[in-house]
């Protein structure tokens, strides 16, 4: 039988601890100043009351205005949540203390916390932060019994509760109270959430955080390996069939394919046509364009015969320009998730990998393993992936892929200048093919108002790739 759940009232969060924090259980919320742990604790009364439970606060720092006004700043509605002011300030230490030591009855509970919890019998209790509660104590050990009483004595009386604390000042006697720890961190780019501490059933990694005038969010960190979908493999036409002919009949679906060029080579617009193929199998992309706006992506592909606008307007193609620096890389890939799973997504572009390593609020380690993940869940579920990426040699020698991108790839094209007989021209080649084999030769690739052509190969050529393309006579 497994035990009851109770809704922490934060999107996301409840994901983590598969429904929310266990009934009568202790937690331990730490972090810096600033980090958000208050308005999580306040969050969490706030869900009880809107279940019709009785939800205590018991702040030992801050202010009853204070505290409101924090509040207010994120939509969360404190009228009907108790609050009891326990700040040192407010409560001296030669006054006389009782005792929560469990060998003591609740009729000797005669302090200001245990008549509170008498008074109103909460379920939901925040103690926030903790830690201040040492200053009450004569020394201590004192604070270790009191506080382990506290939590034992709240647990009997059937309610969950959360003490808060500082990363620093996290100690030993807390560790034995908490049955799950949370760890909220907050730096210059991005908030984070981890538990190092909690039930099996609890989502591992690194989970994504905000706060902002809508509440609080968190973004379950994806695992791939609980997400499939049922799919059939299948080869997925570009509609150009020299294009075909390089991938030997097309892309796979499910798989994940890196288009790799200069700037300026025609990238995004040669990636479009599996889309708009797609659009044509009754199927739905999605673009997350880092690197550009709609209205230029609308007035370049309709210029060249793309019908963007039409693949938008019947649905079967979604256009998601992303504003930087606005998300972190885990709340991008929980908008992914739910664009695949509420949509059915066919095809997820994303257009290109420089921008989202620019505008994502994570350091470099956390985008490339979050890019991973995704790419692995996004396989699991038959969604076939296409990953811009753009190198800096316009003619030079190429280096195809980034950092930790090259090893998700199941295919890999190459789209890139060359400067030949004083003419500037582009080529087309396919680098990598993990399920099939693929046609060695470039061919010259170009793009028209009537759309994309693809020539014959370039047999002819050698040293595309060093930068230093010459016809081989002999070949001719």
């Amino acid at each position: 039988m497994s035990a009851e759940r109770l809704s922490t009232g934060i999107r996301g969060l409840d994901t983590v601890f598969n429904g929310g924090f266990t009934t009568e259980r202790s937690y331990v919320l730490r972090g810096d100043a600033g980090a958000g742990k208050t308005l999580v604790g306040l969050r969490f009364l706030e869900a009880g009351v809107e279940r019709d439970e009785t939800s205590l606060f018991v702040h030992c720092s801050q202010t009853m205005d204070e505290l409101r006004e924090k509040a207010d700043s994120v939509g969360i509605d404190t009228d009907d949540i108790s609050f009891l002011d326990v700040r040192a300030e407010t409560n001296p230490t030669d006054e006389p203390r009782e005792t929560f030591v469990a060998d003591v009855s609740d009729a000797d509970l005669v302090g200001r916390i245990a008549e509170r919890i008498s008074e109103l019998d909460p379920d939901r209790v925040v103690v926030d932060p903790v830690t201040r509660l040492r200053h009450l104590f004569s020394d201590s050990e004192r604070y270790r019994e009191e506080l382990v009483g506290l939590a034992r004595h709240l647990k009997e009386r059937g309610a969950t509760v959360v003490f808060t604390c500082r990363t620093d000042r996290y100690r030993e006697v807390l560790s034995f109270v908490d049955d799950g720890r949370l760890e909220l961190r907050r730096d210059e780019r991005a908030r984070t959430l981890t538990v190092p501490k909690a039930p099996k059933s609890a989502r591992e990694g690194v989970h994504g955080m905000r706060i902002s005038d809508d509440g609080i969010a968190v973004f379950p960190a994806l695992d791939p390996e609980v997400h499939e979908r049922d799919f059939q493999p299948e080869s997925l036409s570009s509609g150009i069939p020299q294009v075909d002919q390089l991938l030997d009949g097309g892309i796979e679906r499910g798989t994940t394919t890196v288009i790799s060029g200069a700037t300026g080579v025609g990238k995004t617009t040669f990636a479009t046509q599996f889309m708009k193929e797609a659009a044509g199998r009754g199927e739905r992309s999605v673009i997350y364009m880092f690197e550009e706006s709609t209205e230029t992506f609308y007035e370049r592909s309709e210029a060249i015969n793309v019908p963007v606008k039409r693949m938008v307007d019947s649905d079967s193609l979604q256009l998601e320009e992303i504003e930087p620096v606005k998300r972190s890389s885990v709340e991008f890939s929980n908008m992914v998730r739910r664009e695949v799973e509420t949509h059915e997504t066919d095809i997820v572009m994303i257009d290109g990998i420089e921008g989202y390593n620019l505008s994502l609020r994570d350091d470099r380690l956390n985008l490339v393993e979050t890019m991973q993940a995704l790419c692995r869940y996004l396989k699991s579920m038959g969604v076939t992936v296409i990953l811009i990426t753009e190198h800096d040699s316009m003619t030079g020698q190429v280096k195809a892929t980034g950092e930790g991108i090259s090893y998700l790839a199941d295919n890999i094209i190459l789209l890139q200048h060359l400067e030949l007989e004083g003419e500037l021209r582009k080529a087309i080649g396919v680098l990598k093919k993990r399920t099939s084999d693929y046609e060695r030769f470039l061919r010259e690739f170009s793009i028209t108002k009537n759309g994309i052509k693809v020539g014959e190969p370039m047999d002819n050529l050698q040293g595309i790739l060093t930068g230093m393309p010459r016809i081989d006579d002999e070949a001719e």
